[in-house]
């Protein structure tokens, strides 16, 4: 009788944790930053339709990196829970962090799972308040983890070196132009020499606090974007 293989628990998760990094690398940059009237997600997104960020509910943003076809899959039971949440008891009911807390153990589960492959995404769930100090993003990894992010987050490609400008760069109260502007030059960082990413490469969208309908969630144009840039 063969003897079966063995690995140990501590180098079966770190391969796995690599096997999830190399492919969450290979994609481009998303950026998260507040501004003075919301929050922005920008992404390096070609595609116009395959969408890197999407809706989730009235004040829920979602913004993605890794494989298409795995964070649509999570986008997708996101929407879900939202509406059957809200629909069977209330609309404020449906909160980021009980969406962040789902997408945590989803993830968490495939990860420690040894019958599949770990997922390979990252994601940020974001949800917009009546001031800047209510709103709340949320950074996953692709094991569950969790973090609360404030002020600006990057996910995805090379991501400490756009995190890395943006820090230096980013202030608080920022209008909508400056902050966009600011985040797409950051993800042009992400090589050497730096480079321009132009507005037709770009996907944008926002969570307007100062808009009066109840849904917050608006898709930037190209014009709306180029014009942020100066071009």
């Amino acid at each position: 009788m063969t003897v079966p293989f063995y690995v140990s628990p501590e180098q079966l998760m770190k391969d796995r944790a690599d096997f999830a990094r190399k492919g969450i690398a290979r994609g481009r940059s998303v950026a998260v930053v507040q501004y003075a009237d919301g929050v922005v997600f920008v992404a390096e997104n070609p595609s116009k339709a395959l969408h890197k960020i999407s809706e989730i509910y009235d004040r829920i943003g979602f913004a993605a990196v890794g494989r298409y076809n795995e964070f649509e899959n999570l986008r997708i039971a996101g929407v879900r829970l939202a509406d059957m949440r809200g629909y069977s008891y209330d609309r404020r009911d449906v909160t980021v962090r009980g969406l962040a807390n789902a997408y945590a153990q989803t993830l968490g589960t495939i990860f420690s799972s040894g019958g599949e492959k770990p997922y390979e995404v990252e994601l940020f769930v974001a949800e917009v308040g009546e001031s800047a100090e209510a709103d709340h993003i949320y950074r996953l990894m692709y094991d569950g983890s969790v973090a609360d992010i404030r002020g600006f987050g990057v996910i995805g490609g090379q991501s400490e070196k756009v995190e890395e400008y943006l820090t230096s760069h980013y202030s608080e109260g920022l209008d909508l132009n400056a902050t966009v502007k600011l985040a797409v030059e950051a993800l042009g960082r992400d090589a050497e020499p730096a480079r321009s990413v132009p507005a037709g490469d770009l996907e944008v969208a926002i969570l307007d606090r100062s808009r009066v309908q109840a849904r917050k969630f608006k898709r930037l144009s190209t014009d709306a974007v180029a014009q942020a840039l100066g071009d």
